[in-house]
C-alpha cells in the first residue's frame, strides 16, 4: 500500500515545488510542508495521542501532517467547543500534547496538557513563508505505518450522551479518497476551493488531505464570502467543495445585482461544485445551475464511515440524489427489524460495509457494539429510498426526520424541498410531533421570507399537497425568525420545540 501522503515523502520529486496549501498570503509547498511538518514529528514522535487546536490556517495542517507522519494519532478540537465538552473530548482521548499556532490563545481544559507551538516556516527562519519557493525537507526518514493503525480520533454527538471519539485508521482515509479519485477524475492538476472548518471530515479529511494525497493544491478561504469563491475559482481553482448554507448564499448572491463580479462565470468554470455534510436543497440546486449552466453534485458520508456514495464527475447530477456507492462499499438499506429491504423504492436505514469503516469508538465498546451488525454493517441511522439505478436519496436522519402518520412512512427531506419551493418561504425544516389520531402529524417550522407577511399555513399545506400527496402536507406550522444550525450549517432539528 503506497504512503498515506505520498507526495511528501520525497523531497527531489516533481511535486516538491508545487504549492500545496495556501492560507490568504501563506502559502507551503510540498517541500515546505514536509519541512515544517518534520520539525513537529521529530518532537512528538512516540507520543500516544496528540490533540490538535484545529483553526482554520496553515499551522493546522502542519500539525495534522506532523502526527501523520510520526504515526501518531491526533485528535483535531474544534476551537468552538464549550468547555464541558471540551474537557470530555481531553480526558475521554488523553493526549499528552496539545498543537497549536503560537497566536492561540488555549482554554483552561487544555492547561494541563504540554504546549507545542507550530511554526509554518520549519526549524530554520522561525518566519511565516509567503512564497512557494524553499528549502528541501528535513527528511526525518518516518517510517509509514501500518493502514490498520490510527490516524484520527475524531469526536462526533450522538442524539444522547457526551461526543464519541470515532477511531479513524489509515486504511480508512486512503480509501475513501482513492475511491473519490475513481468518482471525480481527482488528479495532481485540481486546486481545490474551500472555507469549511478543519476539525472533521469534510474540511479536514476531504478537503486537506484529499488534494495532499493526489499531489494537489488546496486554496483555504479561512472564512466562506462569495467574493473569495470568485476570485479563487477564476484564478485557476477547479473544485469547490461547500455545505448547504455556502451554496445557498452562493444562489442569493448570484441573484444580487450587487454580486461579485465574475461570480457565475468562475462557478460555472470550475470544473467540480461539490456540496456534502447534509442535503442541498433542490431549489438552490436550481438557482445555481439556471444562473451558471454548472451542477451541483452530492456525496454521502459520515464520520464513522468516511465517504459512502456519491456522484460521479461523469455521472448524471440528479438534484435530491447523493449519487451511487462509492467504488468498495456495500450499501444497503433494512427493516426496522434489520432485514434486507424487499423493495428498495421503500425507505429503509442505510446500512454500509467496506474499508472506509472506522475501527472502533474510543473507549467505548458497547456503543461500537451497538453500531456494528455480528457481519461488519455498520448501522447508519439514515433513512433513504434507492433509484432503479442505484442512487441514493436520503430522506433524514431515522431519529428525527422519519414521521409516521396514518400508516404512512414520511421523509422530512422532501416535505422541506417542497416548502422551500414555495415563494415565501426563506427556510424551512420538517419534523414529525406525537398525535393521538396519526401517530405523528407533520410540523413545519418556517422562516418567511418576508416576516411582516408570511405565507398562512393552509397555503403552505396546499402547496405541498399539490407537489407531493395530501398526507405529506404539514398539518401544524410554526414561523421563526432564523433555524438553529451547528458550524456545519446543519439543522439542530432537537432545538426545535413546540
Amino acid at each position: 500500500m503506497m504512503p498515506l501522503l505520498p507526495a511528501l515523502r520525497d523531497a527531489s520529486a516533481p511535486a516538491a515545488a508545487r504549492e500545496a496549501v495556501r492560507f490568504d498570503d501563506v502559502s507551503l509547498s510540498y517541500a515546505q510542508l514536509a519541512t515544517a511538518a518534520d520539525a513537529i514529528a521529530v518532537r512528538i514522535a512516540g507520543a500516544g495521542r496528540v490533540a490538535v487546536w484545529a483553526t482554520p490556517t496553515a499551522q493546522t495542517v502542519v500539525a495534522v501532517v506532523a502526527a501523520l507522519r510520526a504515526g501518531v494519532p491526533a485528535v483535531p478540537l474544534n476551537p468552538k467547543t464549550g468547555e464541558r465538552e471540551l474537557a470530555h473530548i481531553v480526558a475521554d482521548s488523553a493526549p499528552t500534547t496539545v498543537l497549536a499556532s503560537a497566536v492561540d490563545v488555549l482554554p483552561p481544559a487544555l492547561a494541563a496538557l504540554e504546549r507545542l507551538d507550530v511554526s509554518t516556516a520549519g526549524p530554520v527562519t522561525g518566519e511565516a513563508v509567503t512564497t512557494a519557493a524553499g528549502p528541501a525537507p528535513t527528511g526525518a526518514g518516518f517510517p509509514e505505518p501500518s493502514p490498520e493503525s490510527p490516524a484520527l480520533i475524531v469526536y462526533t454527538s450522538g442524539t444522547t450522551g457526551p461526543p464519541k471519539g470515532a477511531v479513524l485508521p489509515r486504511r480508512a482515509i486512503a480509501a475513501s479518497l482513492d475511491a473519490l479519485e475513481d468518482a471525480w477524475q481527482w488528479t495532481g492538476d485540481d486546486v481545490l476551493v474551500h472555507a469549511l472548518p478543519l476539525f472533521h471530515v469534510h474540511g479536514l479529511i476531504l478537503g486537506i488531505l484529499g488534494p495532499l494525497r493526489r499531489g494537489g493544491s488546496v486554496r483555504h478561504l479561512g472564512r466562506f464570502s462569495a467574493e473569495g469563491v470568485s476570485r479563487e475559482l477564476a484564478s485557476g481553482g477547479t473544485m469547490l467543495f461547500g455545505v448547504p448554507t455556502m451554496y445557498h448564499r452562493l444562489a442569493d448572491a448570484l441573484a444580487d445585482p450587487s454580486a461579485p463580479d465574475g461570480l457565475a462565470e468562475a462557478l460555472a468554470g470550475a470544473r467540480l461544485l461539490v456540496s456534502g455534510s447534509a442535503a442541498l436543497p433542490v431549489h438552490d440546486h436550481e438557482r445555481i445551475a439556471a444562473a451558471t449552466g454548472r451542477r451541483v453534485i452530492e456525496r454521502y458520508g459520515m464520520t464513522e464511515t468516511l465517504m459512502n456514495t456519491g456522484v460521479r464527475a461523469d455521472g448524471e447530477p440528479r438534484p435530491g440524489t447523493v449519487g451511487a456507492p462509492l467504488r468498495g462499499v456495500e450499501l444497503r438499506l433494512v427493516e426496522e427489524d434489520g432485514t434486507p429491504l424487499a423493495d428498495a423504492s421503500s425507505i429503509g436505514e442505510i446500512q454500509v460495509r467496506g474499508p472506509n469503516l472506522f475501527t472502533a469508538y474510543l473507549n467505548r465498546p458497547d456503543a461500537t457494539a451497538a453500531a456494528l451488525t455480528a457481519d461488519g454493517w455498520f448501522r447508519t441511522g439514515d433513512m433513504a429510498t434507492l433509484d432503479p439505478d442505484g442512487y441514493v436519496r436520503i430522506v433524514g436522519r431515522k431519529a428525527t426526520d422519519l414521521i409516521k402518520s396514518g400508516g404512512y412512512k414520511i421523509g422530512a427531506g422532501e416535505i422541506e424541498n417542497a416548502l422551500l419551493d414555495h415563494p415565501g418561504v426563506r427556510e424551512a425544516a420538517v419534523t414529525g410531533e406525537p398525535d393521538p389520531d396519526l401517530g405523528e402529524r407533520v410540523v413545519a417550522w418556517v422562516v418567511p421570507a418576508d416576516p411582516a407577511s408570511p405565507p398562512s399555513a393552509a397555503a403552505l399545506a396546499d402547496h405541498v399537497a399539490a407537489q407531493l400527496s395530501p398526507h405529506k402536507r404539514p398539518r401544524t406550522v410554526r414561523y421563526l425568525d432564523k433555524l438553529p444550525r451547528n458550524d456545519l450549517g446543519k439543522i439542530m432539528k432537537r432545538s426545535l420545540h413546540g
